[in-house]
């Protein structure tokens, strides 16, 4: 389990950004915060160490009562999104119940870091769209009825059987994905938000976890 420092925070899109010597670099801006610590996990008590993070506000109208009284224990308004990260004891000893974290302090431009995120859902798909299948057969030559089918499924043995997890029509999309070792581009702490280099899973508004990179490849001393 990867428990490097990280935040949660929202998708706002895609932009380019242009350096010094004309090169452009397409990057994702990501919204993490205000992220606020809610509580923490403890060995003692939970038996892992963990902070729960609130993000974006919440009317407190439609706030229950329970979950009301567990903000106003951390001094925060309600938040519309609460999550819990596995974190080590060091990066929990950092932040107190009801502080702010503050991204210049997880994170530094050109480190590599870890996007998760829900990709888009597409619903029931075929095998085309899902799989990238070029179709059965031709579109002509008495093709008919099966331009967008996957074509034979079978063993050709007797008796014959569907082998599992072949390719076929299905639920498509809607999957937590990670997009490994990206590079940290810009961080801007004042406004709550950094800058990813290339695609983030995930729509806009979607929710992202951003950690520190956990198979980042480390560089060899010898030479």
């Amino acid at each position: 389990m990867n428990t490097h420092p990280g935040i949660i925070g929202r998708k706002l899109g895609c932009v380019q950004l242009f350096n010094e010597d004309g090169s452009v670099v397409r990057v994702t801006v990501i919204e993490a915060g205000p992220v606020v610590v809610l509580s923490k996990r403890t060995p003692e008590k939970d038996g892992y160490t963990a902070l729960v993070l609130g993000l974006g506000e919440r009317k407190e109208k439609h706030t229950r009562k329970p979950l009301a009284g567990y903000f106003k224990k951390a001094n925060t308004t309600p938040k519309r999104t609460v999550k819990e990260l596995r974190c080590e004891p060091e990066f929990a000893a950092k932040w107190e119940v009801g502080s702010t974290l503050k991204l210049d302090e997880i994170f530094q431009v050109g480190q590599l870091v870890d996007a998760r995120g829900t990709t888009r859902g597409r619903g029931f798909t075929g095998v085309m769209r899902r799989w990238n299948f070029a179709g059965a057969g031709s579109d002509t030559h008495g093709t008919h009825e099966y331009r967008r089918h996957g074509g034979s499924i079978g063993t050709n043995m007797t008796p014959g059987r569907t082998l599992p997890n072949l390719k076929m029509p299905g639920q498509y999309g809607n999957e937590t994905v990670s997009m490994m070792n990206i590079k940290v581009i810009r961080i801007d702490a004042e406004k709550h938000q950094i800058m990813v280099e290339g695609g983030v899973p995930g729509t806009t508004n979607g929710l992202v976890l951003l950690r520190s990179a956990a198979k980042a490849k480390k560089r060899s001393t010898k030479r």
